[in-house]
């Protein structure tokens, strides 16, 4: 079972060492001596199950119940051995280091967890707000044979994605060759071009669904109904080629984009204001969704004699919109 890698104060925890944990929750000691490593055996959809869980767990005689509400959750563990560390990358978080604090990227994250010494690698990468299966490397080789997979296409990849509008077709497959889109003003965009690489994206339809939604600042998701109800779809994608934004793009190009997307949606601005940080109350409910709604769902390969296949599960904003 996955397990979710969540640190707290160690002065706020102190009264835990060194008691009998059971099942729920396997403390370690992991980086500065001011760190608990917390390592809980569920999904993130459980944290707050586990947080009461954890709080009745035997003590010793005198210490008092303390509640690690304030604890990061560093990301969720979908599989862990000598060599390999798989992960269920969180929407919002980049996958390269930055120049601010130990939590604003993965790899920095992945070092907090693995502890002093460690060089892990990444093997793939997510875009910031894709959420999904990400596996790294705790040594040079693995990570250079692993990448090398990636390079020759052999690696099976599956995507979960909502998008606007119902499509008319159950499944299908989106052939548009992508290149630099030259007339935007954000750079990293790129567009359908007849001179772009050749690009190829299979779809299938899970299921249309129907929403009014409303976002309104600090009050997450809220539906309700309404005279002029929106069409949404939830898809089932499969990758051959790997170009930047690839899926994005596509699903742009076809008159479906994903919800959220705050390049390829329509209005590169609210890329801008994020980027930014002044995305207003009023662009959030355009967007709709936190983060656009694309989730690296599993990753299959073969490697070293045997088939490997790691699944994740999408976080609850995703879910909850869709009703699942």
């Amino acid at each position: 079972m996955a397990r979710i890698a969540i640190l707290a104060s160690l002065d706020n925890l102190r009264a835990l060492i060194g008691v009998s944990c059971a099942r729920q929750s396997v403390p370690s000691l992991a980086g500065p001596s001011s760190v608990l490593m917390l390592l809980y055996n569920g999904t993130h959809k459980a944290v707050r199950r586990f947080i009461q869980c954890f709080n009745r767990l035997p003590r010793r005689p005198g210490t008092r119940t303390v509640v690690p509400l304030p604890a990061p959750i560093l990301f969720q563990v979908l599989h862990e051995d000598e060599q390999l560390l798989v992960v269920n990358k969180p929407a919002g978080l980049v996958c390269h280091p930055t120049k601010t604090d130990e939590y604003s990227s993965l790899i920095s994250r992945v070092r907090l967890y693995l502890g002093p010494g460690a060089q892990p690698q990444l093997v793939n990468r997510l875009d910031r707000e894709t959420s999904g299966v990400t596996l790294l490397a705790k040594l040079p080789q693995p990570a250079r044979e692993l990448r090398r997979l990636w390079e020759q296409r052999l690696v099976q990849k599956q995507y979960a994605a909502i998008v606007h509008g119902h499509l008319q077709t159950e499944r299908g497959t989106i052939d548009a060759p992508l290149g630099r889109d030259e007339h935007s003003c954000v750079a990293i965009k790129d567009c359908v071009r007849p001179d772009g690489t050749p690009a190829s994206t299979g779809y299938e339809v899970v299921r249309r669904f129907t929403r009014d939604v409303l976002r309104g600042p600090g009050q997450g998701i809220v539906r309700r109904q309404g005279p002029t109800p929106r069409n949404f779809t939830l898809l089932r994608l499969v990758p051959q080629t790997g170009r930047k934004h690839q899926i994005r793009i596509h699903l742009a190009h076809i008159g479906h984009p994903l919800v959220g997307d705050k390049i390829y949606g329509g209005d590169e601005d609210l890329y801008l204001a994020l980027v930014e940080d002044r995305l207003t109350v009023e662009q959030r409910d355009k967007l709709i969704l936190p983060h656009h709604a694309l989730h690296a769902s599993q990753v299959r390969f073969f490697w070293r004699d045997r088939e490997w296949e790691f699944t994740a599960e999408p976080e609850p904003w995703f879910t909850d919109f869709t009703g699942e």
